[in-house]
């Protein structure tokens, strides 16, 4: 008798239905809508950092550009003007100082600390959330990609705005900064941005950003996800709002 009833429970958690995937992310956006001006709060941390990094990246793909021109260039003396005169060594390849790493490390950690941040204080405003989801047959793993989702939506787009404005502001610094130079005066307005466009040195950047980006608001959305999937349900429907 006790094993015909195991064998109908098998059968009925077999039966257990998987929400898929285009529900979770329903879910997702909706609840980013809901918290809207937090999602926007926490993706400006984003766009600061990854603007930070892309910049610096996106300077040097330039620097290094200017330095491999071909010595029968016409504009390979003025560069090299412009660069002795800010300090840039001309024969070696641009490559980031100590600090810069350090800043770099620094702002991509204030970064993961605000999705983290961000999701724990989702995790606990939707507990009652979370305790009805799971009663109404959501296992562990929904819950999990559930905030995943939010957060690596975040992230995504946190990261594509921040690679924008991370190139925006390194071509205006590049345009204003290498322009026709006289050592007498002051330099003034230039196309050397536009005539030597580092098309493949920009490109790693933006992919390289668009990477570290995305991993780190998935990472940092890992432990607030496993706490919220490892609630238990009765606990969460007892909480107040």
């Amino acid at each position: 008798m006790s094993e015909r009833i195991v064998d109908r429970d098998r059968r009925h958690i077999g039966k257990q239905i998987v929400l898929p995937l285009s529900k979770a992310i329903e879910i997702a956006l909706k609840s980013l809508k809901i918290r809207f001006w937090r999602s926007i709060i926490t993706m400006g941390g984003i766009i600061l950092a990854i603007a930070f990094v892309m910049s610096i990246w996106a300077g040097n793909a330039y620097v290094n550009g200017f330095k491999t021109l071909n010595d029968e260039n016409p504009d390979k003396e003025e560069l090299r003007l412009i660069m002795e005169k800010k300090g840039i060594e001309v024969g070696e390849e641009a490559s980031l100082s100590a600090s810069q790493y350090w800043l770099i490390v620094l702002s991509l950690l204030v970064c993961v600390v605000g999705i983290v941040n961000a999701m724990l204080m989702s995790v606990s405003e939707r507990i009652r959330e979370i305790g009805t989801m799971k009663c109404l047959g959501a296992l562990d793993g929904f819950i999990i990609k559930l905030f995943l989702l939010e957060s690596s939506l975040q992230g995504i787009a946190g990261t594509v705005f921040g690679i924008i404005m991370g190139f925006v502001l390194s071509f205006i610094g590049t345009l204003f900064g290498y322009g026709w130079y006289d050592m007498d005066t002051f330099p003034y307005f230039g196309f050397y941005a536009l005539t030597y466009f580092p098309w493949a040195g920009l490109l790693q950047s933006a992919l390289l950003c668009f990477v570290i980006g995305s991993v780190l608001s998935i990472l940092a959305a890992i432990g607030p996800a496993y706490s919220a999937a490892k609630m238990q349900p009765v606990d969460a429907m007892r909480s107040e709002e």
